[in-house]
């Protein structure tokens, strides 16, 4: 998805202590965070994450559930085709440019990376329709990295609570990682965009349920 700064107004900044202790209460409400994509290798996720663009988790499931059951390889995929693949992610916003993406990423993992997901940033964002936050989203959540990939809810998150305000995506990423506990950073993509998600949401927060409230410095919070 796209980020827009003027979604999320910046909030004066969370001091250090109300940091840990936000991630202490995020990690407490949701130990073992998961992103909701389903996925079982990561060439699956990667698809998956591509797939996700200007598309909601559940509409990305729906059509991964039918597709990776038949082409769960780089090989498989590009035996599907174009034409092939759409069949499967026609209900998935933008599913030309996709599909076309998809093909020529699975051309170039099985010409360059041995049908592998490479494990490198750059490797990753040569792939086509691969930005900086897909590529941290398959480092993350395949591989362990501690890095960030800021979409719309994290960046409207870390701007609101003032965890780390920033007037675009690179700006929040670079602090988010700068602020946040080592021990907390592996998994605070998923606690972030969870909160934003289903609490912390767009256009009405639901601030009277929200377990770091009284931390948080937004200024319009609501009351119901």
């Amino acid at each position: 998805m796209a980020v827009v700064s003027k979604a999320a107004p910046r909030s004066a900044r969370m001091p250090k202590a109300d940091v840990i202790e936000m991630f202490t209460r995020l990690r407490e409400l949701n130990p073992h965070p998961r992103t909701e994509l389903e996925y079982s290798t990561p060439f699956e996720l990667l698809i998956a994450v591509a797939l996700s663009a200007q598309a909601t988790d559940v509409g990305v499931n729906k059509a991964t559930r039918k597709l990776f059951p038949v082409a769960s390889t780089p090989q498989a995929m590009l035996a599907l085709g174009e034409d092939g693949l759409k069949k499967y992610i026609a209900t998935i916003g933008l599913f030309n440019a996709k599909a076309k993406n998809v093909i020529a990423t699975c051309a170039l993992l099985i010409r360059d990376h041995g049908g592998e997901v490479p494990r490198d940033r750059a490797a990753l964002e040569a792939l086509p329709g691969v930005g900086r936050k897909t590529a941290n989203v398959v480092l993350n959540t395949a591989f362990g990295e501690p890095v960030m990939a800021v979409d719309t809810h994290i960046f409207r998150v870390a701007n609101r609570t003032g965890l780390a305000p920033g007037k675009d995506v690179r700006a929040v990423e670079d602090l988010l990682v700068k602020v946040i506990p080592a021990e907390f950073l592996l998994d605070a993509h998923h606690w972030l965009i969870l909160h934003g998600r289903y609490v912390c949401k767009a256009r009405k927060p639901d601030c009277p349920q929200c377990v770091i409230r009284d931390l948080c410095r937004y200024r319009e919070k609501t009351a119901a």
